[in-house]
């Protein structure tokens, strides 16, 4: 690293974006935020205040950054040794841990601060203590102490449509809780299946995921009964008349859908399924939630069912 860098942070700044980027795991943080969107939008009958809407997601996201690069540093010795993380900023030696720490402070004080003054200091308490549930209480912690890390810690990645809905009503009702299960029952077998393709990275730095510590039939067991409940939960939003006939239509579909690539995960010959299964997860949260943004907004757009 050249002394310009080290006495200008800003020319080093911009000589790095892409590696501060990279540390704020923005394919992981966007569609956090946008559950956080859907969250908004559920939460009111009609269209979505401007001001508690974009500083809303615009500190979500910011607080989301700042727990994703907090990570990175607590993480880094092991993400050295893993394969699937060996060549992040810090073990690379992109970034140090100093100005990874300034970074990820500086820009979780900015969502705060955001949502202060912009949104609300209940949406600013719970992003912050989602903040801390993540980069601290999982990841230092959790994710090193049980099997169970994923299913305990999944809570603090759950949060963003419940902080959605808090940013544009000020409360959190029955309708946010509904949201933060779904994301919640999602995350273990989401994670499960990557966990699978990764288990022996996982072993070689003694992190006890449930494929390391039970074995990969006992997972994949779990994942399959993950699976069914979060295909039950998904039919709630319709029984509560949150959601209307195309969400349930498409909820359906796309739990059977997820249902068929946990039962192929039992394929001994399939060795590429798990990768498969976590790919498919992803696009699937992003499909189930996009369909309840559509059908919310079909009656305000005139489509009547």
């Amino acid at each position: 690293m050249s002394t310009d860098s080290i006495n200008n942070p800003v020319s080093h700044a911009l000589a790095h974006w892409r590696d501060y980027l990279e540390i704020t795991k923005p394919k992981v943080v966007l569609l956090l935020v946008f559950t956080a969107l859907v969250g908004m939008a559920l939460a009111v009958p009609s269209w979505l205040p401007l001001q508690e809407t974009f500083f809303g997601l615009l500190g979500i996201g910011l607080a989301s950054s700042s727990a994703a690069a907090i990570n990175h540093v607590i993480d880094q010795r092991t993400d050295a040794i893993m394969k699937r993380t060996e060549n992040r900023p810090l073990p690379q030696g992109a970034l140090t841990t100093k100005q990874c720490v300034v970074f990820a402070l500086l820009i979780g004080a900015l969502g705060m601060f955001v949502l202060v003054v912009f949104v609300n200091v209940l949406t600013a308490v719970l992003t912050f203590l989602s903040l801390i549930g993540y980069a601290i209480v999982y990841t230092v912690y959790l994710k090193r102490a049980t099997p169970q890390n994923i299913v305990i810690g999944g809570a603090a990645g759950a949060m963003p449509p419940v902080l959605g809905w808090a940013a544009v009503t000020g409360e959190v009702t029955a309708g946010a809780l509904l949201l933060f299960l779904i994301v919640f029952i999602w995350t273990p077998p989401h994670f499960w299946a990557l966990a699978i393709h990764r288990r022996d990275d996982y072993a070689k730095v003694d992190i006890p995921m449930l494929p390391v510590t039970h074995g990969i039939p006992f997972t994949r067991v779990q994942i399959l009964l993950y699976t069914v409940l979060l295909l039950i939960v998904t039919i709630f939003p319709y029984l509560i008349r949150m959601s209307g006939l195309v969400y349930l239509v498409c909820a359906l579909i796309l739990g059977g859908r997820f249902l068929y690539h946990s039962w192929k995960m039992f394929d001994d010959t399939a060795e590429k399924q798990p990768m498969k299964t976590f790919v498919f997860s992803i696009n699937y949260l992003m499909w189930l939630f996009g369909v309840m943004l559509v059908d919310h907004y079909l009656p305000l757009l005139g489509f009547h069912y």
